[in-house]
């Protein structure tokens, strides 16, 4: 013998109120074949909504036993229920439960998403059911452009998407009008006698009277239970609406994508002020990061200029601070030493002082260097105009100067050639021989061609009143290893002084440092920009938990007609990383826009590269997921009854 349709057997439920248990429904049993037309009347209180729950797997019973063609819905998990929801159920809500941002068409084709028909199909399918249900010229219609009734309809329509062998119907009249309550009654009538098993819950003797059976129910039991009229069980209706192609579950991408940006364009505003938490975090990951390396580059290039291959050898010994003034060792005598260790190149001294210097009744402070001839070989500044001094000049103690371009810009008028021109630095006239080629800032942001350079025989003698050095410059050959030269030279040092009253710098060193001082400062600046991004991921978060308070009823709708939690979880989740997504696409844009105006107004160097920007527009879209997920999952966890009872 075939199982019936829907059997409860001593069904009781009891809810905690308190401290006194509220037990609902007593030991009630039921059973309901399909094709049956079935009103289950009582008063307010008497349990019947309750009963109704239960049969639509809304609600489990606290004892007793419920099977749905012979199977316990006892035994079964979430999704289960959730399927038999949107395949065996049909819901009419007394208040119709539409959502106010989906049309008549795509509100009742909502079922058929949770089971993966095409989009095409069920846009077809819901169009024809509205049709068929007098409403073929309201399909683009929002409920707040449709009466009572055309709401109502809209509901039967969303109860039938998916076959709906079973319609539970819960007081399906009682926000209608009489005309409009006898157009539902005849509508389900109609569907009773197309095989569908309708089951009315309502406390009107009226509508009761359209059932074939009548349950009556009070206090939360069963007292009567009769055939009010002949009318026998029908053939069971076909749910051939979900088809081969259902893929049950709104895991679908694009479905979920689709959903998540109606959502969000039906609360533009909000939506709007959301992102901008996320396209502040974003723009200023890009911009600072941008800006940071514009600055490191700009440091590394200052100290690159200054030569990567070289090696100065500075008076005072290591880590002894203002020691330097009282080292006098370091003297001409050392020159030759220097330049004839192996690996070495080239090597000068340099003394540098500030000093007047003055042509006509122009004045300049300028840095004067006492170095070598072999200074434009060892630092790469040759000479732009004229010729630098010789080995010749620096033997006769030739009191000639070449000179940066700043310093001769800024001494001589624009139409005055400075070579050949007699300057004065002190009181002593010198021959200006040369202009050098510009070298820039140094990495102290220092102008190094605001300097003019000597003979270090002659800034001795004439401007500096001294014989030793300030240090000397090595440039290493190509082929040497720097830090084997470095160790030579050292050795030799200690040699010719007794003692080390010398430190050796490592250019080569000095630009890792640098560059590791640099790194440290843009992650500093990228650390900061990616504090704006948590907040405004919180910001997120925020909303979305507004977002859920305020869809309790809409999500108690999607879990009622089909909606496993996933489903919820996920569509809620894609709303989060939507707007993270949107945001940070944003947020780079204004981020790049925003770097090229500092650029532009301040003066400042930037420098876009791909990791700032791919990590930032990454850590939005992590952000989407870390901070929609607790609001997506207290959305997936509520209660289908109680969200359902939400205003």
């Amino acid at each position: 013998m075939a199982s019936p349709l829907l059997e409860l057997k001593a069904v009781s439920r009891t809810y905690a109120s308190g401290a006194e248990p509220l037990t609902v429904l007593k030991a009630v049993s039921l059973t309901i074949e399909s094709g049956e037309f079935v009103a289950i009347m009582g008063a307010s209180g008497s349990g019947k909504s309750t009963l109704m729950n239960i049969i639509g797997c809304l609600d489990k019973p606290s004892s007793g036993s419920y099977s749905i063609h012979g199977v316990e819905v006892a035994s079964l998990n979430g999704d289960a229920l959730a399927a038999l929801r949107r395949d065996t159920f049909g819901f009419i809500f007394q208040r119709y439960n539409l959502m106010s941002d989906l049309n008549a068409v795509e509100n009742a084709e909502v079922p058929a998403v949770y089971c993966g028909m095409a989009k095409a199909r069920r846009e077809t399918h819901a169009s024809d059911l509205l049709r068929e249900l007098g409403l073929g010229d309201r399909l683009q219609h929002h409920p707040n452009q449709l009466s009572g009734g055309q709401q109502q309809r809209v509901s039967i329509a969303r109860a039938l998407m998916n076959g709906g062998p079973v319609i539970l119907a819960d007081e399906p009249t009682g926000a209608l009008d009489s005309q409009g309550g006898k157009e539902v009654m005849a509508i389900l009538e109609k569907l009773h006698g197309q095989g569908h098993t309708i089951i009315v819950v309502t406390h009107d003797s009226d509508i009761a009277t359209h059932a074939h059976r009548l349950v009556r129910i009070a206090d939360g039991r069963i007292t009567s239970d009769e055939q009010q009229q002949k009318g026998g069980v029908g053939c069971p209706a076909q749910t051939g609406a979900t088809g081969k192609d259902a893929k049950p579950g709104v895991a679908v991408l694009g479905e979920a994508l689709k959903m998540a940006l109606s959502s969000l364009l039906h609360n533009r505003l909000r939506t709007a002020l959301t992102m901008l938490g996320i396209i502040i975090g974003v723009a200023s990951v890009v911009a600072l990061m941008a800006i940071g390396n514009g600055a490191k580059q700009d440091v590394l290039e200052r100290i690159q200029a200054m030569g990567t291959d070289l090696l100065t050898i500075m008076r005072g010994p290591p880590a002894v601070r203002a020691s330097a003034d009282i080292v006098t060792s370091f003297l001409p005598e050392d020159l030759p030493s220097i330049a004839n260790v192996r690996g070495v190149a080239m090597a000068v001294p340099e003394t540098a002082l500030s000093s007047l210097l003055r042509f006509g009744d122009q004045d300049l402070m300028v840095t004067v260097v006492g170095t070598g001839q072999d200074f434009p070989q060892v630092h790469d500044w040759p000479p732009q105009s004229g010729v630098f001094f010789s080995a010749e000049h620096v033997k006769r103690y030739a009191q000639v100067v070449a000179l940066g371009q700043t310093a001769a810009k800024n001494l001589f008028p624009e139409d005055t050639n400075p070579l050949g021109q007699y300057v004065l630095i002190g009181n002593a006239p010198f021959l200006v021989i040369g202009v050098l080629s510009s070298k820039g800032l140094t990495p102290r942001g220092d102008d190094m061609d605001n300097s003019v350079w000597l003979p270090y025989t002659t800034a001795g003698a004439r401007v500096f009143g001294q014989r030793f050095f300030n240090d000397f410059v090595v440039r290493v050959k190509p082929s040497a290893d720097m830090s084997v030269v470095q160790a030579d030279l050292h050795t030799l040092l200690i040699k010719r002084h007794r003692k080390e009253d010398f430190n050796i710098r490592n250019m080569a060193d000095t630009i890792a440092t640098a560059n590791e001082t640099q790194n440290t400062l843009t992650y500093l600046l990228a650390a900061i920009a990616v504090i704006s991004l948590v907040v405004g991921g919180i910001g997120v978060m925020n909303i979305m938990l507004v977002s859920v308070t305020e869809r309790t009823r809409e999500i108690g709708i999607r879990m009622a007609i089909g909606a496993r939690s996933f489903d919820v979880l996920f569509q809620f989740l894609t709303e989060a990383v939507m707007v993270c997504f949107i945001g940070g696409l944003a947020g780079v844009v204004v981020g790049i826009g925003g770097g090229l105006a500092t650029s532009t107004i301040a003066g400042w160097r930037v420098i876009f590269t791909v990791a700032p920007v791919v990590i930032a527009f990454g850590c939005a879209f992590l952000t989407g997921i870390i901070f929609g997920y607790l609001p997506a999952k207290k959305a997936a966890q509520l209660d289908p009854i109680e969200a359902l009872a939400r205003d």
